[in-house]
């Protein structure tokens, strides 16, 4: 399957290209061409500062549109050496837009305001002070006219959708697939420009995989909790030792083909806004998502929704804790996410930080190469036995209801506990997975504990799996010299992008009525908070859309 980031090409189906997602900068919109629009020259663009999630924690929550399914058709185009689609509208394609960029851009130079000229010189012929003929000179362009020319940018192009998702792991597409079930027409898909209702995937990931693709080589399917089937298809893996960095991508890319969901990408969104009030359709305001080719920043195009759904996850934002002496350590350091290949740490004495299952399994890693120090912030919880579904909704319902009250998400981790497995109980066993509790600072050449006596964990009997004896912290030297640090800390939502809706409240999170911002019925997160497990990803991304097409009177 052919996975390029040509985003024109047509599927096996004959579906048509897909004409306003590799819309350069600059292209003027054609009157008869695809159901592009162009927003006023007033309309905000991605180049205006972005507001901080935090402010305006009292913004009045704005209602969405209630019906207007329709949208702005244009007339197919007579020129018989243009393509047409089946429909008969102008089929826009890569070359043909980067063709009409040029020559507006072109067009625009041929505008640009000039020096005048000396009429004393540049008379008619015979005028000039000796009586011979004077030729008009060329006028020279100043300064302040080329950063005029340079500052006009042609309007950009706006595709109206009913719904934009963003993102394509296993959250977007479980919306993507429920939103196609209903009766959307996906960007892309045969004859969609003349669907009553439309919807568009936008991922800026190379290829189909989400995270999954990023994930070290190393890491089995059988390592791998939590990968669960998408609706619609089942996920076999006929070997559990394969790399799941290579067998899940490969299962979203067959889940996207197979169900004609026309993801277009890189396609990375910089900025999402209210569209201006004034501009509005009657039903009601829309949302403006401004995106661009990530393999090529001047191409880029402006979606205008009724309805979004966010699935950007987590994997691009990291999270780095802030501790003493950070910037004086002279060795590496590395979130564990950019740690590939463990051999690479060889060379010295590692400190992983962090108390969850990447930090669990890469030390388990490192420790065939080198030796480690363990080091997180709340004892490890080991429970024994599988993760039952009871135990799986207990921890959901526990997330969720931070997030109903407007507060940060906390992680499912930290509530199931870490299951524990032949291999963990080996790595306990041998002390490779004994923590300690957190050093007091950083050094120039390792960690520091100004009490390297851990307080004690009560040993306690087994409840509801729970093993405390096995969690306990232990001590060691008050230093602990280190070649690398390793930040196993996990990540945070990566929302920048709806920044300037201010969605994010006082309490430091974004209140949610299940996949539902509260504060604005036309946005959806989903892969966030309470749906972040890739099980509870996929009910959300079934629960968001009927909520939305509920919202929009689309089913």
């Amino acid at each position: 399957m052919d996975l390029s980031p040509d985003l024109s090409r047509v599927s096996g189906r004959d579906r048509d290209p897909v004409p306003a997602a590799t819309a350069p900068t600059g292209i003027p919109t054609w009157e008869n061409a695809s159901p592009t629009r162009t927003l006023p020259s007033s309309a905000p663009t991605a180049d205006e500062p972005t507001d901080d999630l935090t402010h305006d924690p009292t913004r009045d929550p704005t209602d969405g549109p209630t019906d207007d399914p329709t949208r702005h058709r244009s007339s197919g185009s007579s020129d018989a050496s243009v393509a047409t689609n089946p429909s008969g509208t102008r089929r826009v394609t890569r070359r043909s837009l980067r063709a009409a960029s040029a020559a507006a851009e072109q067009a625009e130079r041929d505008r640009s305001p000039v020096e005048p000229v000396d009429t004393e010189v540049a008379a008619a012929p015979g005028a000039g002070p000796s009586g011979a003929p004077v030729v008009p000179q060329p006028s020279r362009s100043t300064r302040r006219s080329r950063r005029a020319a340079a500052s006009s940018t042609p309007p950009r192009p706006v595709v109206d959708v009913d719904v934009v998702v963003i993102g394509a792991g296993q959250a977007g597409l479980s919306a993507a697939y429920h939103l196609h079930k209903a009766g959307l027409v996906p960007v892309g898909d045969r004859g969609w420009q003349d669907a009553e209702a439309t919807f568009v995937v936008l991922d800026d990931a190379p290829a189909p995989g989400g995270a999954w693709q990023h994930r070290p080589p190393g890491m089995r399917v059988a390592d791998a909790h939590g990968v669960h089937d998408l609706p619609g298809m089942p996920l076999l893996v006929p070997d559990p030792t394969e790399s799941a960095a290579k067998a899940v991508p490969y299962y979203f890319s067959q889940y996207e083909e197979a169900f004609g969901l026309h993801v277009q990408r890189p396609v990375a969104v910089t900025r999402v806004e209210e569209e201006p009030a004034d501009e509005a359709p009657a039903a009601g305001r829309r949302l403006v998502v401004t995106s661009h080719l990530v393999d090529e920043p001047d191409v880029e195009v402006v979606w205008r929704a009724r309805g979004l759904v966010n699935a950007s996850g987590t994997w691009r934002k990291p999270f780095w804790p802030t501790y003493p002496g950070r910037a004086a350590f002279r060795g590496r350091q590395l979130h564990s996410r950019d740690v590939l290949d463990p051999a690479d740490l060889a060379d010295g004495h590692v400190v992983v930080v962090g108390g969850g299952t990447s930090a669990a399994q890469l030390l388990l890693a490192l420790a065939d190469v080198t030796t480690t120090t363990w080091v997180t912030r709340r004892p490890p919880t080991w429970r024994d036995g599988q993760l039952t579904p009871e135990l799986g909704r207990a921890a959901v319902a526990l997330v969720a209801e931070r997030t109903r009250a407007g507060l940060p998400p906390g992680s499912i981790v930290s509530v199931t506990g870490l299951p524990l497995t032949d291999a963990y109980r080996a790595g306990i066993a041998s002390g490779v997975l004994r923590a300690r509790p957190a050093f007091s600072r950083i050094v120039a050449d390792g960690v520091v504990w100004d009490d390297p006596v851990p307080p004690p964990v009560p040993a306690g009997e087994q409840v509801d799996g729970v093993l405390p004896a096995l969690g306990a912290w232990v001590g060691g030297d008050a230093h602990v010299a280190a070649r690398t640090i390793v930040w196993a800390t996990g990540y945070r939502p990566a929302l920048d992008h709806l920044a300037s809706l201010r969605l994010r409240g006082e309490r430091g999170g974004i209140v949610m009525d299940g996949t539902r911002v509260a504060a604005d019925p036309r946005v959806h997160l989903v892969g966030y908070g309470p749906s972040a497990s890739t099980i509870g990803a996929n009910r959300a991304g079934r629960d968001a859309v009927r909520d939305l097409l509920g919202h929009l009177a689309l089913r």
